[in-house]
């Protein structure tokens, strides 16, 4: 998910209504350098402050990159370096402080340089650890920053001149996620006996086509359907998706993987549709329970996928038209929609180069 900061400069009685329209909509992360201003913003909720001022902990320190090689023992993880970008050696710095895991890297003024410095250190830093946060002025740089590359830089900062702009800043926010799915063909469908089996509750009503992303293999994540449809026997749960075992991989807003095990009430998960269109959802609770599993195989080109999930036919997964189909009906030769990805995966990260083998 993409950081919006906003920027908060004027005096509380304008930015009291600013702030608090702000957290209405989603927006909770804040740049503020007025120390009375950051007390205040901290008691309309639970937010996370971008500042300066050291004494009035922020919950990111912002510094320069002089201070950053002063102070090496800084933890890495709450704090942002601040650039200006004025030629080449800048940008080279700002790879430098990627390569060191720095948390957030802020431009804050690119001089006469625009779209290419940017394209250089998305292609750069995209897959590390850092994330790359860039100063705009107005709603259409910020469209062209988090467009760059097609995969846009990791933030912005802006400031909020108005409350209109909060709705366009939301919107912009939610909308930009959105995956290739391909078809694989089935070639196997077999029951395998009982297995640890998680459902995975969430905080939204999930709607016909859309589901999470489950796998076996992290290169191959398999479209699972959530519970939308009434059955005879069975009322809809259209917040649930019955995701798979306890090892399965499911694909985080974060691009990472993570394993079905580790979700739990308040983490946020990614919801996909037939089409690609992602959203992002809280867990309200995960259950893990004891309930006969089933192994499906499916091929992209001549590379084999996999993924387990519960046998019942409430379960479905969903076929490269957008219908879903259970796993009772599904049958060797259909085609299932799936995200693939070359590469292997360390700690959840895709790593395009690394080979790993997972059967």
């Amino acid at each position: 998910m993409k950081d919006i900061i906003l920027n908060i400069t004027e005096e509380w009685q304008i930015s009291k209504p600013i702030v608090v329209e702000a957290l209405l909509k989603g927006l909770n992360k804040f740049k503020v350098e007025d120390v009375d201003l950051i007390e205040k913003i901290r008691g309309l909720g639970a937010v996370h402050i971008f500042s300066s001022k050291e004494g009035a902990n922020p919950d990111i320190i912002v510094i320069s990159k002089e201070e950053f090689y002063k102070n090496k023992n800084i933890n890495l993880e709450q704090i942002a370096i601040k650039f200006v970008i004025k030629d080449k050696s800048d940008e080279e710095s700002i790879k430098k402080c990627a390569e060191e895991k720095v948390k957030y890297l802020i431009i804050e003024d690119f001089s006469d340089w625009k779209v290419i410095p940017i394209e250089n250190l998305i292609s750069e830093i995209y897959n590390k650890s850092s994330k790359l946060i860039v100063n705009v002025k107005d709603m259409k740089e910020a469209k062209l920053m988090l467009e760059t590359l097609e995969l846009g830089t990791d933030g912005i900062v802006i400031e909020p001149k108005s409350l209109d702009i909060l709705e366009k800043l939301s919107k912009l926010k939610s909308d930009d996620l959105s995956l290739e799915l391909t078809s694989a063909i089935v070639t196997e469908i077999k029951e395998i006996g009982m297995g640890d089996r998680v459902c995975v509750d969430t905080c939204s009503m999930l709607k016909a086509g859309e589901g999470m992303l489950i796998g076996s293999q992290s290169r191959g994540m398999f479209l699972v359907h959530a519970e939308v449809f009434d059955t005879e026997f069975v009322a809809s749960r259209p917040f649930r998706v019955n995701a798979g075992p306890v090892a399965s991989y499911v694909l985080l807003p974060t691009m990472k993987t993570e394993y079905l095990s580790e979700l739990e009430a308040g983490k946020e998960v990614l919801i996909c549709d037939y089409q690609g269109n992602c959203k992002i959802v809280l867990v309200a609770r995960s259950k893990i329970e004891k309930r006969p599993m089933l192994l499906i195989k499916a091929k992209v080109g001549d590379d084999e996928l996999k993924v387990i999930l519960q046998n019942a036919e409430t379960i479905r997964v969903v076929l490269k038209d957008g219908k879903a189909i259970s796993v009772h009906n599904i049958k060797v030769g259909d085609e299932i929609l799936v995200h693939y990805q070359h590469g292997g995966r360390h700690f959840g990260k895709l790593v395009e180069k690394e080979s790993i083998i997972e059967k």
